[in-house]
């Protein structure tokens, strides 16, 4: 990043951050994800575009923030999931800390990858899954023809891996 779109992005920053900490405060009742959230936010505003480009900036930041808040709350309804589901583990067999923050990790790349899949895709991945239905099973329950239930099991486990950061 040059000097100038350095400067422009610390003024832009300067001009819309107390107006965005305050929209998103507005909306999530909490200070400090607020505060969080902006910051996220401007980050997208790094990520996304040179700030010269952007006409209307208020428009264009609650754009990135409405993104950012829907990852948030999907992040929060993840973990609060996960959570319940970890109340019923006796406390010996529970999983420590570490690998609680590493299982959330994974779960949420994994909600990202069936996010980006299209809806058959993620519901015959999902089906195969979580119901560990055969082949066959899905393509009665979804009237698709076996191969097309392999090619779509191929296409999400392609997205799957690709998304991951397996070692190889």
């Amino acid at each position: 990043m040059s000097a100038a779109q350095d400067a422009q992005l610390t003024q832009f920053y300067d001009a819309h951050h107390d107006w965005l900490q305050g929209w998103l405060r507005q909306r999530l009742g909490c200070r400090d994800d607020a505060a969080d959230l902006t910051q996220d936010t401007f980050i997208q505003v790094v990520v996304a575009r040179n700030v010269a480009q952007i006409i209307e900036p208020r428009a264009f930041l609650a754009t990135l923030a409405k993104r950012v808040m829907f990852n948030f709350w999907r992040r929060r309804d993840i973990e609060r999931a996960y959570l319940e589901e970890l109340a019923h583990f006796a406390p010996t067999s529970a999983p420590s800390q570490e690998d609680r923050a590493l299982m959330l990790e994974a779960l949420q790349l994994i909600d990202t990858v069936l996010g980006k899949l299209k809806p058959k895709v993620r519901q015959v991945f999902l089906l195969s899954q979580l119901q560990e239905l055969t082949y066959r099973e899905i393509s009665e329950r979804l009237d698709l023809p076996v191969i097309t239930v392999r090619r779509y099991m191929t296409e999400a486990m392609r997205a799957c891996w690709l998304t991951a950061d397996f070692p190889q």
